[in-house]
């Protein structure tokens, strides 16, 4: 499609703030030209960046401030729940959020408006989350409360398997290329800062300022916020799209093996993907380690959060940009960050302990794993998004990501075993991984010319 230029078509004062407000944000000469969406669309395209823009933040803010790397598990120590538990939540909380969606997108694919299904899966997060907090505030204990949250966490898990192909697709039907890692990177800076207020707050106020049952309080508040981004979603004027592709289960199953065997391009990435699940997975080895050396106090914990929130709010925006010019370059760059990490801690661990035994220390580790895993995802979705052409982006997506899930779960069980080995042993596989998938993916084609 030739590009066209966004005109000021709307003559309301909101329209026209909606358009100062995204000539600013985008801060481009080019800023209103729309490469590969219809005119109809283009007309609509500030208001709906912005919307896309604050729809993901909450429901980053919700991510935040009920990470499964960092929070839940604290949450399962709290109420006593089986310390086995704690292994399975990155797992559930990545695989099953993923595995579904090969079927997912086809049949979203039979609406032509899908933010429909963005809106009520947020809804259905908010719900589990809120209950998550309930559970721990109610008073459960030991194997049941863990059991409730793990069960929860499926729910959420599924339902954030369809958002993920709606934000996706919508976000591809509404906003042109060149603009959508902007979307991401905006939404994880506004996100960061919220979890970067949260955690000051746990880690400098006085230990009566933050009893036990304040983290069950944020983790309800971290459920409210999917309810907020529902709203704000559905808010985007989404033009009807295409609706072929809606088939039966064993024909989508047929298509999505054809179209993975007929582009080297999706292999390669899938292939890259797979290996950068390391970034994802290290995480609740750091925490391990922190837990391990320095105990397991709410100030702690309050470090942790400010270092993963700092993290987001400073690079998000800038992997943003960067991977609307080379999403490539952006995944590699930031796979080997988390390889030379993981190097850096062992030699420590190692050959200078005495500098391990702070939580400042995993403090500035985290701080750098987050940055460094913000641009892998925001690499990695920019670069699925503009590798599929036309209104092929819901398929390619849900194949990616189901086999992805699949890919985690063995890769969860594989970590669960490299952690009973050894936290040091984990932390050195999953590192190699890392720096592995960096080489790997500097072969993968450039998407962005």
């Amino acid at each position: 499609m030739a590009q066209q230029r966004l005109t000021g078509s709307n003559t309301t004062s909101g329209g026209d703030f909606a358009l100062r407000l995204y000539d600013l944000v985008t801060g481009e000469d080019d800023a209103r030209l729309c490469r590969d969406i219809p005119d109809d669309q283009c007309r609509e395209q500030p208001k709906n960046f912005l919307y896309q823009v604050f729809a993901q933040a909450f429901s980053k803010t919700g991510d935040a401030l009920a990470d499964s790397k960092v929070v839940l598990p604290w949450v399962l120590g709290s109420v006593g729940a089986p310390a086995f538990l704690i292994g399975l939540l990155v797992p559930i909380r990545e695989s099953l959020a993923l595995l579904p969606q090969v079927i997912i997108g086809g049949v979203i694919r039979r609406f032509p408006v899908r933010k429909g299904f963005w809106v009520a899966s947020s809804a259905v997060e908010g719900i589990c989350v809120i209950l998550m907090g309930v559970v721990a505030a109610l008073g459960m204990q030991g194997a049941a409360a863990g059991w409730a949250i793990i069960v929860l966490l499926v729910i959420f898990s599924l339902a954030r398997g369809v958002a993920s192909i709606a934000a996706k697709d919508t976000l591809g039907k509404t906003v042109s290329k060149g603009r959508r890692g902007r979307v991401s990177g905006y939404a994880a800076t506004l996100s960061g800062l919220v979890a970067l207020l949260v955690g000051i707050y746990l880690a400098l106020s006085p230990a009566q300022a933050r009893p036990e049952w304040l983290l069950y309080v944020i983790i309800i508040s971290a459920g409210l916020s999917w309810f907020l981004a529902a709203a704000v979603f559905t808010l985007i004027n989404e033009y009807p799209g295409a609706t072929t592709g809606g088939r039966s289960i064993g024909d989508l199953v047929k298509a999505q093996i054809m179209l993975l065997f007929k582009d080297p391009e999706l292999q390669k990435f899938l292939v890259v993907r797979t290996l950068m699940v390391s970034t994802a997975l290290v995480g609740p080895v750091y925490v391990g380690l922190a837990q391990r050396e320095t105990g397991q106090a709410l100030d702690h914990l309050g470090w942790l959060i400010i270092s993963t929130g700092l993290a987001g709010a400073i690079s998000s925006s800038v992997w943003g940009v960067l991977s609307d010019k080379s999403s490539r370059l952006t995944m590699s760059v930031a796979a080997l960050i988390v390889g030379v990490l993981g190097v850096v801690v062992v030699t420590t661990l190692n050959f200078a302990p005495v500098y391990t035994n702070e939580i400042m220390f995993y403090a500035a580790i985290l701080f750098i794993l987050g940055v460094a895993h913000a641009g892998v995802r925001i690499g990695r979705k920019t670069h699925i998004v503009d590798l599929a052409s036309g209104d092929q982006k819901a398929e390619y997506v849900a194949l990616s990501n189901t086999i992805i899930g699949v890919a985690m779960l063995v890769l969860g069980a594989l970590t669960s075993i490299f952690i009973s080995i050894g936290l040091e042993f984990c932390l050195t596989v999953l590192s190699a991984m890392a720096l592995f998938g960096a080489g790997m993916g500097l072969t993968m084609k450039h998407v962005q010319g």
